[in-house]
């Protein structure tokens, strides 16, 4: 089981530029089918200063930027065992395509459940842009069994 003690470590920073291709390819994945997420022109048009970021996405580009094999070890997790149990988002500004986002990573909590069958470690990412204006905060847990 993860250690309590973990509770509070800093995972790391690290930036990454939100690319309009991506976006498309992510909204035709989701059946997105809002034009402002794949049209520049139909973006501007509805006040936007580009593509904006769908909700999720956040959640993609905050799985690339931190190692899962170094995390597991770190958190004492087997990937054989492990499942995606929980996200979420408060959300405080828009993201764009062309925007260039700073994700700050923490272990926030480490639990378990039915008598330690079930672990949980938990992690919070604060996302900021290249101007520092807090764009949203993203929680996720990790369950082993």
């Amino acid at each position: 089981m993860a250690d309590k003690n973990l509770i509070g470590h800093k995972l790391g920073v690290f930036n990454t530029e939100v690319e309009k291709g991506r976006l498309r390819f992510f909204a035709k994945a989701i059946g997105e089918t809002d034009a402002v997420y794949t049209d520049e022109a139909a973006a501007k048009a509805a006040g936007h200063k580009s593509l904006p970021v769908p909700p999720t996405f956040l959640k993609c580009l905050e799985g690339e930027g931190r190692d899962l094999n170094t995390f597991l070890k770190l958190v004492d997790f087997d990937l054989g065992r492990i499942l995606h149990a929980e996200q979420s988002f408060v959300y405080h500004k828009m993201a764009y395509a062309g925007d260039v986002l700073t994700f700050d990573a923490t272990i926030t909590d480490v639990y378990e459940k039915k008598g330690g069958a079930l672990q949980f470690v938990v992690t919070e990412s604060r996302v900021t842009n290249q101007d520092g204006e807090h764009i949203a905060d993203v929680r996720s847990s990790l369950v082993q069994r």
